[in-house]
């Protein structure tokens, strides 16, 4: 039996989406995201270059987006959304892209492939050809290859640590580019033994299953990394962050900790987007954390995204839209 508390959040979220899709056009895909991606809901002056084939496959394809003023080559910057590797779409996170490009960057969101189609650890190769078409042609969209880059949310963030971590996904397309720092948002990062079902689908089969989590590959080589998540995440508990960290310290990496008091599982990703920057800073602390080391020359000014709460009737919906986001599973990592 469905509880009435989910029901009701169901019914919410279906609503919205109702409404949405009242005024997006017909084509279009409505999910969940889908607020956070109308135009007047993220940031301007961006130019985005869709699905350029990565490598071969229908997946492999990749979308990129720069600062429509840039003069200069621009830091690059890899964003790996989440989807407990089995669900996701670059198209749903255009406006975590067009945050980071309004920022400085020249973003690039690739797809991967997804289970049942494939296990780990052929999603982490995926995103490792699609490292080396940045390394080989970033360039020619404004991106300097020697800064760059990575971020990651959920599985997302799994992902893009372990290529920090595991140099032989790099090493096996040819990827020389140096990661100059990772931001890993909400990650799941120890989660062996294996517990949910989806988990073990995924990486059940693997022939060294404690090989597959980033907390057993930290060396003292590992890549500045950035760990945030919410404090009251129910989906990729909070302690895969402390304890990530923790070994990070211990090894002697640079590692550093943003918690957002109160805040779950979505909304820390959600906040990167112009319509709900206001919740965290969480944009900011990754733009300052990349800025630590080099992403931008001495001296540049940078903006500052803290913008204040929308004063409209839009208020009370993402108020309501916070709260039923909190609680609800919609393919979690369960961690």
């Amino acid at each position: 039996m469905i509880d009435k508390p989910f029901a009701s959040a169901t019914r919410l979220i279906l609503a919205l989406l109702i409404v949405l899709a009242a005024a997006v056009p017909a084509f279009a895909q409505v999910t969940i995201f889908s607020p956070f991606n109308i135009a007047e809901a993220m940031d301007k002056g961006v130019k985005k270059s869709a699905d350029v084939p990565y490598a071969d496959g229908q997946r492999k394809k990749l979308d990129v987006y720069r600062p429509t003023d840039a003069k200069d080559p621009a830091p690059v910057v890899m964003f790996i959304y989440g989807g407990a590797w089995r669900a996701g779409d670059k198209f749903e996170y255009e406006f975590a892209a067009r945050a980071f490009a309004a920022a400085g960057f020249v973003a690039v969101i690739a797809d991967y492939r997804l289970w049942p189609e494939v296990k780990y650890p052929d999603f982490l190769e995926d995103c490792a050809q699609a490292m080396r078409w940045i390394q080989d042609n970033i360039a020619g969209y404004g991106g300097d290859p020697k800064r760059f880059f990575l971020a990651g949310h959920s599985a997302g963030a799994y992902n893009a640590v372990m290529l920090g971590l595991d140099s032989s996904f790099r090493r096996e397309y040819g990827v020389t580019m140096p990661i100059r720092a990772i931001a890993g948002i909400s990650g799941p990062y120890n989660f062996y033994p294996f517990e949910a079902d989806q988990v073990r689908d995924t990486f059940g089969p693997a022939a060294n299953p404690e090989g597959t989590q980033p907390i057993n590959l930290v060396t003292s080589d590992a890549p500045p990394i950035l760990l945030a998540s919410g404090t009251t995440d129910p989906i990729v508990r909070v302690q895969n962050s402390e304890a990530l960290a923790g070994r990070l310290r211990q090894s002697g990496a640079w590692v550093t900790e943003k918690y957002y008091e109160g805040f779950g599982h979505l909304e820390p990703v959600i906040a990167l987007g112009s319509m709900m920057r206001f919740r965290m800073p969480i944009l900011n602390d990754i733009v300052e954390f990349f800025q630590t080391f080099g992403a931008f020359p001495s001296g540049t000014p940078r903006p500052v995204f803290t913008p204040d709460p929308p004063e409209t009737e839009m208020t009370a919906v993402i108020r309501q839209m916070d709260e039923v986001l909190a609680p609800i599973d919609i393919g979690a990592e369960d961690q």
